[in-house]
């Protein structure tokens, strides 16, 4: 029966870590891996029994895949501080590890709690994210934004929900738009990506269609019209801090992959 290694990067996570680790009992070890925490996130883990590493940030991915070497056991699920593995989610962990899975990674949906409500509509849902895998076959992979776990071989489908608490409120929510469209522009940009007038006019608009009529936002109300202006705007922002780094050259410097 393969054994299961729950791995978490923080940096001042002390509000989740502790729910965090806690939802990770089904594993048989957690390992945490703190980028300099001064909020007491160190403390707590340890104090919830986890293994904690400390280490200078290096960005995203090379963050993970640095928690998946220190970790005892190949099988890995990556968890972030704030989500949490549900009792259903467990139990089809268990479920799959009971014997040498067919696949070398799984993939699943994830739900975030955002205005009150869990949100299952919008481009906030299904969000589907490949966090069990065996790191003999995967590993993780990107640059500035949108790391994923790349497995050689099939990835099966988890039924059950991992739950996501994405922001503190709608002002948490726009500071995060603000600095991941930034990394997203600059992604963009260095892959030779370049934008104009009509695709900055064209992807808002597009982008609340999409998320408001064809991801069902109408059928959340205030909250799904509210999430679906604001992934507009976020599009928005993307495109148009592209054109400002293709246009401005005092705006190119050198963007460090360990931003966070």
């Amino acid at each position: 029966m393969p054994r299961l290694s729950v791995t978490i990067i923080t940096l001042n996570e002390a509000d989740h870590i502790a729910a965090a680790i806690d939802s990770a009992s089904c594993a048989d070890e957690v390992i945490v891996v703190d980028s300099g925490s001064t909020d007491g996130t160190v403390e707590i883990a340890r104090s919830k029994g986890a293994l904690v590493s400390t280490r200078e940030w290096t960005g995203y991915v090379d963050q993970k895949n640095h928690a998946a070497v220190l970790a005892a056991n190949d099988w890995i699920f990556s968890l972030d501080a704030d989500e949490r593995i549900t009792p259903a989610l467990a139990s089809e962990l268990r479920s799959i590890l009971a014997s040498e899975p067919r696949m070398r990674g799984y993939r699943g949906p994830r739900v975030a709690f955002h205005l009150g409500r869990w949100i299952r509509t919008t481009d906030f849902y299904p969000d589907s994210q490949t966090r069990l895998y065996d790191r003999r076959a995967a590993r993780w992979r990107g640059r500035y934004v949108h790391e994923s776990v790349d497995v050689d071989g099939g990835v099966g489908h988890l039924k059950s929900e991992l739950e996501h608490y994405s922001f503190r409120d709608l002002r948490d929510q726009l500071d995060r738009i603000n600095h991941y469209s930034t990394l997203a522009a600059r992604q963009m940009f260095e892959a030779g990506r370049r934008t104009g007038p009509l695709e900055i006019a064209a992807h808002p608009p597009a982008a609340f269609l999409r998320n408001y009529v064809l991801r069902r936002g109408v059928l959340d109300g205030t909250v799904g019209l509210t999430i679906s202006l604001l992934n507009s705007y976020a599009v928005f922002l993307k495109f148009a801090k592209l054109w400002e780094l293709q246009n401005t050259p005092n705006s190119r410097n050198p963007t460090s992959n360990a931003i966070r």
